[in-house]
C-alpha cells in the first residue's frame, strides 16, 4: 500500500498523523511532570472539540451541502486515513500543534510575558489572526490542496457559515486555488480561542 503512496501522500499522512499525536501524548505528560501550566491540558481539550465541532466534523462527513472527504480524496488516504478518524486527527492537530504551538510562539516573541494573556491585546490578536490565517493557508495550498480544489464541496459548519452557498475564490496560486469557505473556521475561531485563553488566564486556579 504505501508503495503506491506519492511523496506529497506521504508527506501529508505523516504531517497529519505527528501534529495530532505528538501533542496528544506531550501536553498530558508535562501537564502530569508539572512542566506546563495546569490550565494548558484543559483549554487544549476545549480548543479540541471547539474545532471538531465547529467546522471539523462537518468538512469530513459533508453534513450539510457538502462532499464527505472520502470523496474528495484519493482512495489510498482514504484507507491510511479512515473516515471516522480523520476528524479527530484533524481536530487534536489543531488544538495541539496549530493552537498550542502559537500560543507558546506569541508568548515567546512578547518577551515571554503572562500580562499578554490577561486581557485583550489588539497586538496580540493579530498577531494570533496572522499566524492562525497564515497556516491555514499553506496547509490548503500545499496539504490538502486536492481535497479542497473547485468542484470539491465543503459542508456548512458553525464556524463556516456561509457554506457553499457564498463561496467565492480569494485568490489563486500557482494553479491552486483559496476558498473563503476553508478560511472562515480560523478566523472566527482566533477571537473565540483568545477570549477563552484570557477567561483561563483570570481563573484563581491557574498555575502561574
Amino acid at each position: 500500500m504505501l508503495d503506491s503512496l506519492t511523496f506529497e501522500q506521504v508527506r501529508l499522512v505523516v504531517i497529519v498523523y505527528s501534529s495530532a499525536i505528538i501533542p496528544m501524548f506531550a501536553i498530558p505528560i508535562l501537564h502530569y511532570r508539572k512542566l506546563i501550566p495546569s490550565w494548558v491540558l484543559p483549554f487544549y481539550i476545549k480548543v479540541f472539540f471547539l474545532c471538531l465541532i465547529g467546522w471539523e466534523i462537518w468538512f469530513t462527513y459533508g453534513l450539510v451541502a457538502g462532499d464527505s472527504v472520502n470523496v474528495r480524496r484519493a482512495d489510498i488516504l482514504n484507507q491510511i486515513i479512515p473516515l471516522h478518524i480523520n476528524g479527530l486527527l484533524n481536530s487534536l492537530a489543531d488544538a495541539g500543534s496549530i493552537c498550542c504551538g502559537t500560543l507558546l510562539v506569541v508568548w515567546l516573541a512578547m518577551g515571554r510575558d503572562d500580562s499578554i494573556y490577561l486581557q485583550w491585546n489588539w497586538r496580540v490578536f493579530s498577531l494570533l489572526l496572522v499566524i492562525f490565517s497564515g497556516q491555514n493557508i499553506v496547509v490548503e495550498m500545499f496539504l490538502y490542496h486536492d481535497q479542497l480544489a473547485d468542484g470539491k464541496a465543503l459542508s456548512w459548519a458553525p464556524l463556516s457559515p456561509a457554506g457553499q452557498w457564498f463561496n467565492p475564490t480569494l485568490w489563486e496560486f500557482q494553479g491552486r486555488s483559496i476558498m473563503l469557505a476553508s478560511q472562515l473556521p480560523w478566523l472566527i475561531a482566533t477571537p473565540l480561542i483568545y477570549l477563552g485563553l484570557i477567561r483561563s488566564f483570570n481563573t484563581p486556579q491557574r498555575a502561574v
